[in-house]
C-alpha cells in the first residue's frame, strides 16, 4: 500500500492528541502513513488541500461545518448531526462519526456495554452521540438525561428525537426521562447500569470539580467519564472509592480513533493493544500538562 496521507483538522488545534494516538494505530496496523496536524481557520479555503488527502479526522469547530461539502455521510452522522471522520475517494469526501461507536468500543474493551438503564449527564454533541448509540444497542432502552438549569429545552428536544427514532424503528418498550441535576440528586432510589458524563465538569484546569455527588454514583453500577484530561477525573476517583467499574475518557478518544481505521481500511485492533495505548496516551497527557493531567 502506498503511504497514506492523513490528517486532523480543527482550529485551534495545538494541543490535539490525535497524532500521538494515530501514529501508534498506523504502526499497529502496518499501514505506511504521513499524519499531519492542519490548523483550519476557514474550512472552505482548506478544501482543495483536504481533497488531496486519503482520510482525515475533524475536531472543533468543523464537525458540523464540513457537512455541506460531503458527497454523502453515514446514518450515525445524520442522527448526530456531526462528522469527525472523513474518507476521501477520488477527491470526494464521505463523512462518518465515530463518537457513539467509539464509546461502545471503549466500554467493550473494559468489559462493559450499553446496558438498559443509562444515565447521561449533559445534552450536547457527545450526549447526543452516546444517547443514540445506547438506543441503537438496546430497543428496550431506559435513558435518563440530566441537564443544568436553563438547558431543559435542549434536553427535551434530544429526548423527542430519541423517541421519534425508537418509534420509527418499531420499538415499544423504551423509556426516556429528562431531569435537572437537582431532581437527579433528590431522586429516590432509581438505579442505573451506567452513568455517562458528557459535560466538561472536571476537565483541566478545573480538575477538582465533580458533576454529581456520591449519592448519585452509589446508584450506578459503572461510570464512564468522557473527560480525558485529567486521565482520572474526580468523578472516576469517587466511583472507584465506591467500588464501581470505571471507564476513562481517554478510552473513548483512543477507541474513536481506532474505529476510524475500521472505516478507512477495515482494520480492527486487539483489545490488549487498545488498552495499552490508552495507558500510553494517559501518560503522554500527564507529561504534556506537567503532571496536572
Amino acid at each position: 500500500m502506498k503511504t497514506q496521507k492523513a490528517a486532523v483538522i480543527g482550529h485551534p488545534i495545538g494541543h490535539t492528541m490525535s497524532p500521538f494516538i494515530q501514529e501508534r494505530l498506523f504502526g499497529l496496523s502496518g499501514i505506511p502513513m504521513e499524519y499531519q496536524v492542519i490548523d483550519v481557520p476557514n474550512l472552505a479555503d482548506a478544501l482543495p488541500k483536504l481533497r488531496e488527502l486519503d482520510c482525515f479526522n475533524i475536531t472543533i469547530p468543523h464537525k458540523t461545518g464540513i457537512i455541506p461539502y460531503l458527497e454523502d455521510m453515514c446514518e450515525s452522522a445524520r442522527l448526530c448531526g456531526s462528522v469527525n471522520t472523513v474518507k476521501v475517494t477520488d477527491g470526494r469526501l464521505y463523512g462518518y462519526t465515530t463518537d457513539g461507536a467509539g464509546a461502545a468500543v471503549s466500554l467493550a474493551v473494559h468489559g462493559l456495554d450499553f446496558c438498559r438503564r443509562v444515565l447521561i449527564l449533559g445534552n450536547g454533541g457527545a450526549a447526543r452521540a452516546i444517547a443514540f448509540q445506547a438506543a441503537v444497542n438496546r430497543p428496550d432502552f431506559d435513558i435518563s438525561i440530566a441537564h443544568r438549569e436553563g438547558s431543559c429545552d435542549k434536553a427535551m428536544a434530544l429526548a423527542g428525537e430519541l423517541a421519534d427514532f425508537a418509534r420509527a424503528r418499531g420499538d415499544k418498550k423504551f423509556r426516556i426521562t429528562v431531569m435537572s441535576y437537582r431532581e437527579l440528586e433528590d431522586e429516590p432510589g432509581k438505579e442505573y447500569g451506567l452513568l455517562v458524563n458528557t459535560t466538561s465538569v472536571g476537565m483541566y484546569p478545573e480538575v477538582k470539580a465533580c458533576p454529581v455527588s456520591g449519592r448519585v454514583v452509589e446508584r450506578c453500577e459503572a461510570v464512564f467519564d468522557a473527560v480525558f484530561n485529567p486521565g482520572e477525573t474526580e468523578l472516576l476517583k469517587l466511583a472507584k472509592e465506591l467500588r464501581k467499574k470505571t471507564v476513562p475518557g481517554m478510552g473513548m478518544l483512543v477507541c474513536q480513533a481506532a474505529y476510524s481505521h475500521k472505516i478507512w481500511y477495515g482494520t480492527e485492533f486487539r483489545n490488549e493493544d487498545i488498552l495499552q495505548l490508552i495507558e500510553e496516551a494517559k501518560e503522554e497527557l500527564a507529561v504534556r500538562f506537567g503532571g496536572g493531567a
